[in-house]
């Protein structure tokens, strides 16, 4: 038995209302009745707008059914009071309507506020190709030709809502598939106290759209039935990708042996006697779920008897009607298209579950359609069934490309067969691969996480030895400069006690050599005492605080100059400087960077040194700025490497340690620093002291 088919085929005379009254639907039981404005409690909502009273009723018992409210409206006026007033989740809105244009209505309803994500389905009889496109293209999630199918309406609103309300919680969803709503009623009775959620149809079709739509754990199916029989219904689960894991139990009220096996080979789970305790329908049951295969959670996009939608191609006007009237039958939206170019324009903007090319005497022109759907790589694997008059085109269409050849003579039912066995057909291997990518992809991050994993414990095993071979050179370092202090003291004391001695008067050459040993022991214990620094400025736990810059600035500069009081230098040095961090090795930065300017301002008139700061007060940036000698422009980053020199040693001396213990210093506050300047034109230092994330 088909599910019914509907048409509009003429107005019908609504009651007078207002322009702006919205017409609530409800089900006749007192407690669900409702407003329509606000959110619905436990269901979605849908909005039918629709100038026919048939079409408006036949809509609104179908959602009914599915378990949507909806709200009625006969004209444009009322939709759009709808708009601005009322909650719904879905909007079907017919094109053609006394007072307004349903893709104007669309529109309008896209650009109020919170209305963007609407679903909605635009519902005419103008079903050609370039109304469908300009109702896409406009924003419709879908459009349907009418005559329609209200079950695909339903199903397609569901399905793009991508919500099921009958999964609101943890119990199992079972299905029970029965002509009998005595009988549907009472195995509802026996399954909801027993924690099972119910859902039913009254038809092998109907239950078979449900199951595509509702995707439940188990499935009771009547064997006998008007229309497919239970078996039926078994062996299409059984063949759909999406159901066909779904465990399900078959009952009939028939004593022969015989059809027990028979409904077992059709694929059943198990088979219950109508004339058994209804007990033994909860003990198989429980037994089918419990040793239900375990699926791969992987997600199957589209279920075989889920709304479905058929593209058919052929230039002949009545061809094309009686094609559509054949696959309505089982549910499919149809969409007519005359040319190729229609064909093609259709498949760009929305995707099709199979086409159907009819050869109408114009053979070669249909095959030349089917290869140029054929060539398209984003709608190349649609299923395409070719209709002919002989069997003598078969091998021609099949060369073209076609997926199946159908005799026009088979009849509408073999028709709906061969379609339903290519939309079958290639979910199944849709399905093998989406299950290859899946486990592929899933391989893919198992590798990487392995990847991941073994570099993060190589990059920390090379880290720790790093660090251990950091912390072992600085030790050297540091107890070798300690060491060493205590033979150039030596060295340098006799040299200088040599020197003067009056008793044995020197010749020229011996006092030149001496204190050319006693100069080399000088700058031998000036390096010692910078590593020692460098060496202080890499170890040790930083004792951070805020104090005033200004002061350890100005003290600096002091002992500074205390070193050469003969000399003249003009320092600025910025009020109410704040640093976050260890006072003493700020010092030791402060000590190189003044020192370092004060050497390379020697040879300049007015020597001018100025400290200060720039940025916002919570994250300044530090400098030292002076007009001396400058460095090569694009070689500041060599003056921060140990021992690098950029000018004569003879003009400006020094062990080249200095600069690199500025550099260690403020990268273990988490700063940064760098130089700028030029050749005779000065250089400034910037440098940042981050404050410590407590």
């Amino acid at each position: 038995m088909s599910h019914p088919t509907h048409e509009a085929v003429g107005r019908l005379a609504q009651p007078s209302t207002s322009a702006t009254t919205v017409h609530q639907a409800h089900r006749g039981t007192e407690g669900r009745r409702g407003t329509g404005i606000g959110p619905p409690v436990d269901k979605h909502t849908v909005l039918i707008v629709d100038d026919s009273l048939t079409v408006r009723m036949d809509l609104h018992e179908a959602f009914e059914a599915d378990g949507f409210r909806s709200i009625l409206c006969a004209n444009g006026a009322e939709a759009r009071a709808a708009f601005a007033g009322a909650h719904f989740d879905v909007a079907v809105l017919d094109v053609l309507l006394p007072d307004a244009d349903g893709v104007e209505l669309l529109r309008e309803l896209r650009a109020h506020p919170g209305r963007e994500g609407t679903v909605t389905v635009l519902l005419s009889s103008e079903a050609e190709v370039a109304d469908r496109l300009h109702g896409l293209r406009t924003g419709a999630d879908e459009y349907v030709g009418k005559p329609y199918d209200a079950g695909y309406v339903v199903a397609r609103a569901r399905q793009l809502l991508g919500e099921d309300p009958f999964r609101i919680d943890d119990r199992t969803t079972v299905l029970v598939i029965d002509d009998s709503i005595t009988f549907r009623e009472k195995l509802r009775e026996l399954l909801e106290p027993e924690g099972y959620a119910v859902i039913t149809a009254n038809s092998g079709e109907e239950g078979l759209r449900t199951a595509a739509d509702r995707r439940p754990q188990a499935v009771i199916v009547d064997g006998v039935m008007p229309g497919i029989d239970g078996a039926t219904v078994i062996r299409r689960l059984r063949l759909d990708p999406a159901l066909r894991d779904i465990p399900c139990l078959l009952m009939t009220a028939s004593d022969d042996y015989a059809t027990e096996v028979q409904m077992l080979e059709a694929g059943a789970d198990a088979f219950v006697r109508k004339q058994q305790d209804l007990a033994v329908v909860l003990a198989k049951l429980a037994a089918v779920l419990r040793t239900s295969a375990e699926q791969l959670p992987i997600e199957v996009t589209g279920s075989l008897h889920g709304p479905g939608k058929v593209l058919t191609v052929t230039s002949d006007r009545q061809r094309l009607l009686a094609l559509g009237d054949a696959l309505r039958d089982d549910g499919y939206d149809v969409v007519p298209a005359g040319t190729a170019d229609d064909a093609l324009d259709l498949l760009a903007a929305q995707p099709v579950d199979c086409i159907v090319l009819s050869l109408d005497g114009a053979g070669a022109d249909a095959r030349e359609i089917c290869r140029r759907i054929k060539e398209v790589p984003q709608i190349g694997d649609t299923p395409v069934i070719m209709i002919g008059d002989h069997d003598d085109a078969m091998l021609d269409c099949l060369a073209a490309g076609a997926d199946d050849y159908v005799r026009s003579a088979d009849g509408p039912e073999t028709l709906r067969a061969h379609v339903r066995g290519q939309i079958r057909r290639k979910q199944s291997l849709d399905e093998s691969r989406r299950i290859r990518e899946e486990l592929m992809r899933r391989e893919l991050d198992a590798a990487g996480e392995r990847a991941a994993r073994q570099l993060a414990e190589t990059r920390a095993a090379l880290v720790e030895e790093l660090e251990w071979r950091n912390r072992e050179l600085e030790a050297f370092s540091g107890s070798v400069s300690h060491d060493l202090r205590g033979p150039l003291q030596v060295i340098s004391s006799f040299a200088e006690t040599i020197l003067d001695e009056d008793d044995e008067p020197l010749s020229e050459q011996v006092r030149h050599r001496v204190e050319r040993i006693h100069a080399a022991a000088g700058r031998m214990a000036d390096l010692v005492e910078s590593l020692l620094i460098l060496a202080r400025a890499s170890r040790g736990e930083l004792r951070r605080e805020r104090f005033d810059l200004t002061a350890t600035a100005w003290q600096v500069i002091g002992e500074v100059t205390a070193r050469e009081p003969g000399r003249e230098i003009r320092f600025t040095v910025a009020d109410d400087m704040t640093a976050d961090g260890d006072e003493g090795l700020v010092r030791v930065i402060l000590e190189n960077l003044i020192n370092n300017a004060c050497k390379f301002t020697r040879r300049v008139t007015e020597p001018v040194i100025e400290v200060g700061w720039s940025g916002p007060g919570e994250s300044p940036r530090y400098h030292i700025r002076d007009n001396g000698a400058g460095f090569p422009s694009g070689k500041a980053i060599e003056l921060f490497r140990p021992f690098a020199r950029l000018h004569n040693a003879a003009d400006f001396p020094g062990n080249g340690i200095g600069l690199t213990t500025v550099h260690r210093a403020v990268e273990r506050h988490g700063g940064e620093i760098h130089a700028e300047g030029e050749d005779g034109r000065g250089a400034t230092f910037w440098f940042t002291l981050p404050p410590a994330h407590r």
